[in-house]
């Protein structure tokens, strides 16, 4: 049986909806949708696609670490926005992040996420060496 590693970033949601902020199993690590959101509560970068998304994926970023990966590894980007106009913002903090990895990504518009004051929500996909 392949091993299975359950990563939970301290988000308020994961114990009222059941789930995980990633899951390792074997060599691939799955992130969950991600907002801007700290194990607090509170919502980084109100009002501001860029500055929400560079949140996103520097908790991304953690949760790969601790299921021993990094954004290297990272193969898939879904963003999920509130507003399409705003895709270059999402875009520029995307490549911020991405530009020499280059994974396959996918950016489409929402009507509404788990609290209107976030405005975009991101999982990835990734596969490790380990």
């Amino acid at each position: 049986m392949t091993s299975r590693k359950n990563i939970s970033s301290g988000s308020p949601w994961e114990p009222v909806v059941g789930f995980s902020r990633a899951v390792k199993v074997g060599s691939q690590v799955f992130v969950a949708g991600t907002v801007s959101v700290d194990a607090e509560g509170t919502i980084h970068g109100i009002g501001d696609y860029y500055e929400q998304t560079k949140y996103i994926f520097l908790k991304i970023e953690k949760a790969l670490k601790e299921a021993g990966a990094s954004l290297n590894d990272v193969v898939r980007t879904r963003m999920f926005v509130v507003d399409i106009k705003n895709w270059e913002a999402v875009a520029k903090a995307h490549a911020e992040f991405f530009k020499d990895i280059r994974p396959a990504a996918t950016m489409v518009e929402i009507s509404k996420l788990i609290d209107d004051r976030c405005l975009v929500e991101i999982e990835v996909d990734a596969v490790t060496n380990n």
